[in-house]
């Protein structure tokens, strides 16, 4: 009986063609023969979105509905939103504004608003199993010290737009956990895939490591602060295969999820690896987190580095996510966060080659300083 639940199941995805996204519904595609896939996709996304969903297993069980989150009725026709309250059994919501820098009332519209009408259609499924929910790590916002998992409202401040929003969507999906069931994850900084390198996501902390061999200064840039503190990435690959296994896991209702590094490097010491690959020398000196935002504002960084100087102070907080209930979880699965130092290689591999087809291609603007809109993830 449970194998045949499982194999009538259908997936609402939000966030899709975006980062975490397209791995995320390839992977459901190759593990889920008989399941049927709804994406929600903007319309500005469609044709990007049909391109990848034409590579993935099973094409023919996939279907695009274009709409929007922050629309009633996600911005789906009448037709389309009864169909979906007849089959979907399990939502993955991931569609969100993530860019450090977006102003607060867009940011609101989205990943709060966006969330709350997420919540109203996971009501109406008749047949929900469970609604996943993508958080974040930072919805700790300035904490420091051992952050838990079911830890949220501790009377932290912000630094961005992005932290404030996804922690008052967290607080609404608590709420609707009350009623629904919930799973919600809070990846720490996403990068490249430990196995080829991939990523299409150039920003956040992960690339002021990585600015060390893309820049195209002949002096590398100071570590911004003293590094102590856990630099704490996660591969897109192990987020994926975890939030599918503890989607499927009857357990992980209710509970909130860290993704993340059990044994984070210090931020130093990841700078000082991705140096050696790059046959640099970290300088001797350090810059405060404040001096190396003044710097990071000089002209001939600014633009380079602009996303990068809202992620300083990431870098200099000493957090430290404690993942008991994910571990628990996971134990016996085969699936684990591998240690950053077995796949750095490959990131650093898989970015220096982007630069330099950028470069043999000429392209006269930098997708670096282009802001990620609603279609990708946190």
């Amino acid at each position: 009986m449970t194998e045949k639940k499982k194999s009538a199941a259908t997936y609402f995805v939000t966030g899709y063609p975006g980062f975490i996204g397209k791995r995320l519904v390839a992977h459901i595609a190759r593990s889920d023969a008989a399941a049927r896939i709804y994406l929600l996709v903007q319309p500005k996304f469609a044709k990007d979105a049909r391109r990848y969903v034409e590579r993935l297993d099973h094409p023919d069980r996939i279907e695009i509905v274009t709409g929007d989150i922050v629309d009633m009725h996600l911005g789906l026709s009448g037709e389309e939103y009864a169909r979906l309250c007849d089959e979907v059994t399990d939502i993955f919501h991931l569609a969100a504004i993530y860019y450090l820098g977006v102003p607060r009332d867009t940011a609101w519209r989205v990943n709060v608003d966006g969330t709350r009408n997420v919540i109203e259609l996971g009501r109406d499924c008749r047949n929900l199993r469970r609604l996943n929910h993508f958080s974040t790590c930072y919805v700790s916002g300035d904490r420091v010290g051992v952050i838990a998992e079911d830890e949220l409202d501790m009377g932290q401040s912000f630094r961005n737009a992005y932290e404030e929003t996804k922690f008052h969507a967290e607080k609404l999906m608590r709420r609707a956990a009350e009623t629904l069931p919930v799973t919600i994850y809070r990846p720490s900084s996403v990068v490249g895939d430990s196995r080829t390198g991939e990523i299409d996501r150039f920003e956040g902390p992960y690339y002021l490591g990585i600015l060390l061999v893309t820049s195209p200064l002949s002096v590398p840039l100071p570590l911004p602060g003293n590094g102590v503190a856990p630099l704490n990435v996660v591969p897109v690959d192990f987020v994926v295969e975890a939030v599918w296994a503890l989607s499927r896991d009857p357990r992980a209702v209710g509970k909130t999820l860290h993704l993340v590094d059990p044994n984070p490097m210090s931020a130093r010491r990841v700078y000082e690896l991705i140096a050696e690959k790059a046959n640099k020398k970290l300088p001797r000196f350090n810059l405060s987190a404040k001096a190396a935002d003044v710097m990071l504002r000089l002209p001939f960084l600014e633009k380079m580095a602009r996303p990068q100087r809202a992620a300083i102070s990431y870098v200099n907080q000493l957090a430290i996510y404690n993942c008991h209930n994910t571990l628990t979880l996971l134990d016996g699965t085969g699936i684990h966060c591998p240690p950053l130092s077995t796949y750095l290689d490959t990131l650093v591999a898989y970015v220096r080659d982007y630069y330099r087809r950028r470069r043999e291609e000429a392209f006269s603007e930098d997708p670096l300083d282009q802001p990620v809109a609603q279609g990708g993830e946190s």
